[in-house]
């Protein structure tokens, strides 16, 4: 397998879930018409991460993973022969979750994951916070490959990244909704270089509340042997406006590349980070609402 084309969906949600329904079956046959192997959405794309403060609306505005909206893209996926990763408000005991499923080109589901790290300081305070981290084999027209997710907020923990290389991902999905600034940029591009992975971001564009567009891709090779020095292993940032970005990720490069450097899981101390399980917080991180 040489190569992964994964479709930026930075789009803007329009004011009702049918309506993002219809856009975003629109958007993937752009994609495809693109090129895309994969067609990634931001985050929370059912609501546009529009999350009601009253528990009940919440709720109400939730889908199942087998509703219509969600098996819609399942379908679409089957139809271009496209994987796509839709996110949504998922129905779930006893509050919503913040999911995200991965349709292959067949239109099975291959990963359904929840966010982690919920924003409990903000409006995700309410919802229900997923229980792990997955990745799965994506087959692809061109061969197969490693893929997890992780979600926005869930990028600014080193560990997301970590757990998922350490379970063999090649490739990280983040589906987010946040202003993408120098900082949080350089979050994912951290995350890429420590790891060795390929890293696919999806924000909303700049007029969604609280979002500037600024999708990005980064395939985490930092050194190549035919070029002095290191190199940026950014492949794709996108500008504000609402747009379908296509990041080539060279996956066999990743893997030769993988395959050789000191990164990753090559010269790690596990047994000196026993720390990292400890669920105990001092001052000056206590929160009154974290969970």
């Amino acid at each position: 397998m040489n190569h992964l084309k994964v479709a930026l969906m930075q789009l803007m949600p329009e004011n009702s879930i049918d309506g993002n329904l219809k856009k975003g079956l629109e958007a993937c046959k752009k994609a495809k018409a693109m090129g895309a192997d994969l067609a990634l959405f931001p985050e929370m794309w059912s609501i546009g991460y529009d999350i009601p403060a009253d528990i009940e609306e919440m709720k109400a505005r939730a889908v199942d993973v087998d509703s219509a909206f969600v098996r819609a893209f399942g379908e679409l996926a089957k139809e271009l022969n496209m994987a796509i990763g839709i996110t949504f408000l998922e129905t779930y005991d006893p509050l919503p979750r913040n999911t995200l499923c991965l349709f292959d080109r067949f239109g099975n589901n291959i990963l359904t994951y929840a966010k982690v790290h919920t924003c409990d300081f903000g409006d995700e305070c309410n919802l229900t916070p997923g229980d792990d981290f997955y990745v799965a084999d994506l087959d692809t027209p061109h061969g197969k490959v490693k893929v997890g997710a992780m979600i926005c907020f869930d990028r600014e923990f080193p560990e997301s990244a970590r757990i998922l290389m350490l379970k063999g991902a090649e490739i990280l999905l983040v589906p987010n909704a946040c202003p993408m600034e120098i900082n949080r940029i350089s979050q994912l591009r951290a995350r890429a270089y420590e790891n060795m992975v390929g890293i696919a971001t999806v924000n909303y564009p700049k007029g969604q509340p609280d979002c500037n567009g600024h999708s990005t891709a980064f395939d985490g090779i930092a050194y190549r042997p035919s070029e002095p020095g290191s190199r940026d292993t950014l492949i794709i940032e996108a500008g504000e406006r609402e747009g379908i970005y296509l990041a080539d990720f060279p996956i066999q490069e990743i893997r030769e590349y993988r395959s050789r450097e000191v990164h990753g899981n090559a010269y790690r101390r596990p047994m000196k980070y026993k720390l990292l399980i400890s669920e105990h917080v001092e001052e000056p991180f206590i929160r009154e609402d974290s969970r």
